[in-house]
């Protein structure tokens, strides 16, 4: 598919931009909304089992902090074999791949975010994994992987954080069309208090975004 110099130099900066910035982002933007959901989770499930899942979580941070790969990579599966239906196993999950991703060892981080798409309890949880999941395929330059995450159905308080990725790696692909589509979807789902939109529409704008460029 050709472009013309102009959306050459679109794609150039957007691709720029996303390897200086979008892990970062993206690792911010997903933590914070694995939090909420846990944190939605807690108030409907406060017994015994999700205290003790909370405690071995509270390690995980501690391990993470003191940076102690080890000790990380036992809580987390701990976590895992002894609180699997808690919030808390995919939370652990969430943590320790950013501390894989952070140490460089991206196929550990892989199967973390795996283990939550394949055995969480959380639909949510499962569609952030996938959403991460998606991000570190397109590092990769593995697109068709990253594109097989975001297709489905996804919950609509989700729906925007899809779009938007799905955007990312049609930008990758050279689909400025599909891409501009995914973008704009994102947009339409977002009010202007979304923390995200200025982000969206910037990458938009920066592919030629906007009503009269998507009809070309």
């Amino acid at each position: 598919m050709a472009y013309d110099l102009e959306e050459q130099e679109q794609l150039a900066t957007l691709k720029a931009a996303w390897k200086q910035y979008g892990n970062l982002i993206t690792w911010i933007v997903i933590i914070a909304l694995a939090g909420y959901v846990a944190w939605s989770q807690w108030n409907n499930y406060q017994n015994n089992q999700a205290g003790q899942a909370s405690q071995l979580y509270e390690e995980l941070l501690k391990s993470v902090t003191d940076k102690d790969a080890p000790k990380i990579l036992r809580t987390a599966t701990d976590l895992k074999e002894k609180f699997p239906s808690t919030a808390y196993a995919s939370m652990g999950a969430f943590v320790t791949a950013k501390a894989f991703f952070d140490s460089g060892d991206l196929k550990s981080a892989k199967s973390q975010l795996q283990w939550i798409i394949d055995s969480g309890k959380s639909e949510e949880y499962k569609v952030l994994a996938k959403l991460r999941l998606a991000g570190l395929l397109l590092d990769d330059k593995s697109y068709d992987d990253a594109l097989k995450q975001l297709t489905g159905e996804f919950p609509a308080e989700l729906q925007v954080q899809v779009e938007d990725r799905k955007g990312d790696v049609y930008v990758a692909l050279g689909k400025v069309t599909e891409a501009r589509k995914s973008y704009q979807a994102a947009i339409g789902k977002m009010t202007d208090k979304d923390p995200i939109k200025q982000l969206v529409q910037l990458k938009l704008d920066a592919i030629g975004g906007g009503i009269e460029s998507a009809s070309k």
